[in-house]
């Protein structure tokens, strides 16, 4: 196989490894590396302090040697180091072979020593074995033209760093065997919230049910897998209530669609025998199928709009809401001949503009006034009034009928909504939700509030 495709594999074994896996060879490699290094480092650290004592002692030998034999010829000195428990042996050497005695040292002699003899040199120490056995050697100026070699069996040093290194592999080995569990622990530990999260959302995929929520430590154990498992959560809640609104939406269209549609579908039925109807009945029919064929056009259109949930964004202009809200009123007077719609202006047209869609801001207030009108007695005005506080432009739509109830008014925005007192009156309970959808969407709020001495009051806030 090739190196790329080598690659290739290593690469697709990494990605099809658990998270968990990964996690802990990486635990465990970190952890392993530590206990190597530490190890090895004991290891050198042992070695060098065991030779460094023999070395001084190689030191006060050769001292200790000068001091008995001083000025001696070139020969050995003391030859006793080829047992264990003996003192060091030495020899003296000349820089000249030539003034080698005729009977052979114990210790080796190397051209280091003859230039250590000569002065060009400086004392060294080095491994050499004697009689079979290991030793350690110090070779260094004696007198002029001659240089001292002593030597100490260094078994003892062997051994001891020899024990030492199997120890501390074991050590090593104990060390990695640990940080291996250490591993699992700390991938099963530290990812267990994870682990929920994964459950959760594979369950969710399952049963289809956002309901379900990742059980959280308690306050003051938060890290950034709960914090992680709170977001997940908080989007969970978000996913129930959008699932939950397209629900309630899709009842509540296919609820108010049941009564015009069968009302449609009676009329369409009354028709199909029109030879059976007199001029006046067939008249009445046709009146109450293009009536209701308007009707249910509207409200598709409506519900198209809210199901949206979010507004067109056509080429947005500079709109003045003073003409805006005359047109708008002209526009229920014709509509609602019955009920006065009074206007006030109380703001300077260049301070009454903001951007927006003419269209859709006219949709909204229309919305708002057809509202007002609906509940207002006949005889009693509806009020608007533009006005231009310190915060931005604002209108408010007033009708005197019952007002809002209490209990209603947390839900006046919801669609289908209707409180009981306007169950009996036309509309489909999306007028609200709408215009409150539309003022969101040109940055505007749109509350509702009880109007002081009875009544609703709209108010819109740019």
């Amino acid at each position: 196989m090739s190196g790329g495709g080598r690659r290739r594999l290593g690469a697709a074994w990494r990605r099809r490894r658990p998270l968990r896996t990964r996690l802990a060879l990486a635990v465990t490699a970190a952890v392993a590396f530590v206990a190597v290094v530490v190890c090895a480092a004991a290891f050198f650290v042992v070695r060098s302090a065991l030779y460094q004592q023999l070395d001084l002692s190689l030191t006060q030998s050769a001292r200790l040697a000068a001091q008995r034999e001083p000025g001696a010829a070139p020969g050995t000195l003391a030859g006793e180091c080829r047992f264990l428990a003996a003192p060091a042996c030495a020899e003296v050497v000349p820089a000249d072979p030539a003034k080698d005695p005729r009977t052979p040292g114990l210790l080796p002699v190397a051209p280091a020593a003859r230039e250590v003899a000569a002065g060009r040199r400086a004392p060294y120490y080095t491994h050499i074995t004697v009689s079979g056995h290991p030793a350690r050697m110090l070779t260094t100026d004696y007198a002029r033209g001659r240089a001292l070699q002593v030597a100490l069996r260094a078994d003892t040093v062997e051994d001891g760093i020899e024990e030492a290194a199997w120890w501390l592999v074991l050590t090593a080995a104990a060390g990695v065997l640990l940080a291996a569990v250490l591993g699992y622990w700390v991938s099963r530990t530290g990812l267990a919230p994870v682990t929920r999260l994964t459950a959760t959302a594979e369950r969710i995929a399952a049963t289809r049910d956002p309901r379900h929520r990742i059980e959280l430590p308690p306050p003051g154990r938060e890290d950034e897998i709960t914090r992680l498992a709170g977001s997940f959560n908080t989007m969970l809640g978000e996913l129930e209530q959008s699932v939950t609104a397209q629900r309630r939406l899709v009842a509540d269209a296919s609820h108010e669609l049941r009564t015009p549609l069968t009302a449609l579908r009676t009329n369409a039925e009354l028709l199909a025998r029109a030879d059976r109807l007199t001029p006046e009945q067939r008249e009445r029919a046709s009146a109450a199928l293009g009536r209701q064929l308007r009707e249910v056009t509207g409200l598709v259109n409506d519900l198209i709009e809210l199901a949206r949930d979010e507004e067109p964004r056509p080429l947005v202009e500079q709109v003045r809401l003073g003409p805006l809200v005359e047109h708008c009123a002209e526009v229920a007077r014709a509509h609602w001949p019955a009920v006065p719609v009074r206007v006030r202006v109380e703001a300077p047209a260049e301070a009454a503009v903001v951007p927006g869609v003419p269209a859709r801001l006219s949709r909204l207030l229309g919305n708002l006034l057809d509202n007002a009108a609906k509940f207002s007695p006949p005889g009693l005005p509806v009020e608007v009034e533009l006005t231009v506080p310190s915060g931005g432009p604002e209108v408010t739509v007033r009708d005197h009928g019952r007002g809002i109830a209490p209990q209603d008014l947390p839900y006046v925005f919801d669609r289908f909504y209707r409180a009981g007192a306007a169950r009996a009156l036309p509309g489909s309970g999306l007028g609200l939700a709408m215009a409150r959808q539309i003022a969101r969407a040109h940055g505007a709020e749109l509350v509702a509030e009880p109007a002081p001495g009875g009544g609703a009051l709209f108010r819109l806030t740019f």
